[in-house]
Protein backbone atom coordinates (compact mmCIF):
# COMPACT_ATOMS: atom_id res chain seq x y z
CA UNK A 1 0.00 0.00 0.00
CA UNK A 2 1.37 3.40 -1.02
CA UNK A 3 0.71 6.25 1.43
CA UNK A 4 -1.22 9.20 0.04
CA UNK A 5 0.61 12.49 -0.54
CA UNK A 6 -1.56 14.07 2.18
CA UNK A 7 -0.53 11.40 4.72
CA UNK A 8 3.15 11.95 3.85
CA UNK A 9 2.76 15.72 4.16
CA UNK A 10 1.09 15.39 7.56
CA UNK A 11 3.78 12.99 8.79
CA UNK A 12 6.57 15.32 7.62
CA UNK A 13 4.88 18.30 9.26
CA UNK A 14 4.55 16.43 12.58
CA UNK A 15 8.20 15.36 12.45
CA UNK A 16 9.39 18.90 11.72
CA UNK A 17 7.45 20.44 14.61
CA UNK A 18 8.80 17.83 17.04
CA UNK A 19 12.39 18.95 16.46
CA UNK A 20 13.86 21.95 18.25
CA UNK A 21 14.21 24.80 15.80
CA UNK A 22 17.05 27.31 16.20
CA UNK A 23 15.66 30.56 17.59
CA UNK A 24 15.92 33.98 16.08
CA UNK A 25 17.94 35.93 18.63
CA UNK A 26 19.66 39.27 18.96
CA UNK A 27 23.39 39.20 19.73
CA UNK A 28 23.84 41.75 22.51
CA UNK A 29 27.60 42.02 22.68
CA UNK A 30 29.42 38.71 22.17
CA UNK A 31 33.05 39.87 22.12
CA UNK A 32 35.15 36.84 23.07
CA UNK A 33 32.99 34.31 21.24
CA UNK A 34 30.59 33.97 18.33
CA UNK A 35 27.16 32.38 18.67
CA UNK A 36 26.35 29.74 16.09
CA UNK A 37 22.92 28.65 17.37
CA UNK A 38 20.49 29.18 20.26
CA UNK A 39 17.81 26.62 21.17
CA UNK A 40 15.18 26.87 23.89
CA UNK A 41 13.07 23.76 24.37
CA UNK A 42 10.16 23.64 24.25
CA UNK A 43 9.66 26.87 22.30
CA UNK A 44 7.97 26.07 18.97
CA UNK A 45 7.12 29.73 18.19
CA UNK A 46 8.35 33.18 19.12
CA UNK A 47 7.89 34.90 21.44
CA UNK A 48 8.53 31.82 23.59
CA UNK A 49 5.61 31.10 25.88
CA UNK A 50 7.16 30.27 29.26
CA UNK A 51 4.68 28.50 31.53
CA UNK A 52 4.98 29.11 35.27
CA UNK A 53 6.23 26.08 37.19
CA UNK A 54 8.10 24.72 34.14
CA UNK A 55 11.83 24.47 33.35
CA UNK A 56 13.13 25.08 29.85
CA UNK A 57 16.27 23.62 28.29
CA UNK A 58 18.80 26.10 26.91
CA UNK A 59 21.43 25.01 24.37
CA UNK A 60 23.85 27.55 22.91
CA UNK A 61 26.50 26.53 20.39
CA UNK A 62 29.33 29.05 20.24
CA UNK A 63 32.97 29.33 19.21
CA UNK A 64 35.49 30.90 21.59
CA UNK A 65 37.88 33.60 20.37
CA UNK A 66 39.94 33.48 23.59
CA UNK A 67 41.30 31.15 26.26
CA UNK A 68 39.70 31.18 29.71
CA UNK A 69 39.95 28.98 32.79
CA UNK A 70 36.23 29.27 33.44
CA UNK A 71 32.96 31.00 32.62
CA UNK A 72 29.92 32.29 34.45
CA UNK A 73 26.34 32.81 33.25
CA UNK A 74 24.20 35.81 34.09
CA UNK A 75 20.54 35.90 33.12
CA UNK A 76 18.23 38.90 33.17
CA UNK A 77 14.64 39.76 32.49
CA UNK A 78 14.76 43.03 30.55
CA UNK A 79 11.78 45.32 30.98
CA UNK A 80 11.70 48.95 29.82
CA UNK A 81 15.47 48.70 29.16
CA UNK A 82 16.15 47.72 32.80
CA UNK A 83 17.94 44.40 33.49
CA UNK A 84 16.44 42.49 36.42
CA UNK A 85 18.67 39.56 37.56
CA UNK A 86 17.03 36.18 36.98
CA UNK A 87 18.52 33.40 39.12
CA UNK A 88 19.46 30.11 37.45
CA UNK A 89 20.35 26.87 39.28
CA UNK A 90 23.87 26.56 37.81
CA UNK A 91 25.73 29.75 36.81
CA UNK A 92 29.09 27.94 36.34
CA UNK A 93 29.60 27.37 32.60
CA UNK A 94 32.15 24.62 33.31
CA UNK A 95 29.33 22.62 34.94
CA UNK A 96 26.98 23.36 32.04
CA UNK A 97 28.37 21.32 29.17
CA UNK A 98 31.55 23.33 28.57
CA UNK A 99 34.82 21.48 29.01
CA UNK A 100 37.18 23.88 30.79
CA UNK A 101 39.65 25.40 30.33
CA UNK A 102 38.06 27.07 27.30
CA UNK A 103 40.36 27.07 24.28
CA UNK A 104 40.61 29.62 21.51
CA UNK A 105 39.09 28.46 18.23
CA UNK A 106 37.06 25.62 19.74
CA UNK A 107 33.28 25.25 19.55
CA UNK A 108 31.23 24.48 22.65
CA UNK A 109 27.69 23.50 23.51
CA UNK A 110 26.50 25.34 26.59
CA UNK A 111 23.56 23.53 28.25
CA UNK A 112 21.44 24.89 31.08
CA UNK A 113 17.93 25.13 32.49
CA UNK A 114 15.68 28.15 32.78
CA UNK A 115 13.19 27.56 35.62
CA UNK A 116 10.04 29.72 35.50
CA UNK A 117 8.78 30.07 39.06
CA UNK A 118 5.06 30.06 39.86
CA UNK A 119 5.35 33.41 41.65
CA UNK A 120 6.63 35.24 38.54
CA UNK A 121 4.14 37.71 37.08
CA UNK A 122 2.42 36.98 33.77
CA UNK A 123 4.26 39.47 31.58
CA UNK A 124 6.01 40.00 28.25
CA UNK A 125 9.72 40.68 28.53
CA UNK A 126 13.12 40.06 26.95
CA UNK A 127 15.35 37.28 28.31
CA UNK A 128 19.00 38.33 28.16
CA UNK A 129 21.56 35.54 28.67
CA UNK A 130 25.27 36.28 29.10
CA UNK A 131 28.25 34.00 29.51
CA UNK A 132 31.39 35.80 30.66
CA UNK A 133 35.01 34.64 30.76
CA UNK A 134 37.67 35.06 33.49
CA UNK A 135 38.12 38.74 32.57
CA UNK A 136 34.34 39.40 32.79
CA UNK A 137 34.21 39.78 28.98
CA UNK A 138 31.30 38.35 26.96
CA UNK A 139 31.83 34.91 25.49
CA UNK A 140 28.24 35.32 24.33
CA UNK A 141 25.21 37.48 24.93
CA UNK A 142 21.81 36.89 23.34
CA UNK A 143 18.27 38.17 23.76
CA UNK A 144 14.90 36.68 22.88
CA UNK A 145 11.34 37.89 23.50
CA UNK A 146 9.26 35.76 25.89
CA UNK A 147 5.86 35.80 27.49
CA UNK A 148 5.45 34.33 30.98
CA UNK A 149 2.05 32.69 31.27
CA UNK A 150 0.05 30.58 33.73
Amino acid sequence: MVPSPLALLLALGAAATALAEPLRFVDCGSLDGSIQEVNVSPCPTQPCLLHKGTSYSINVTFASKIESQGSKARVYGEMLHVDIPFPIPEPDGCKSGIQCPIQKGHSYSYLNKLPVKSEYPSIKLIVKWELVDDQDQMLFCWKIPVQITS
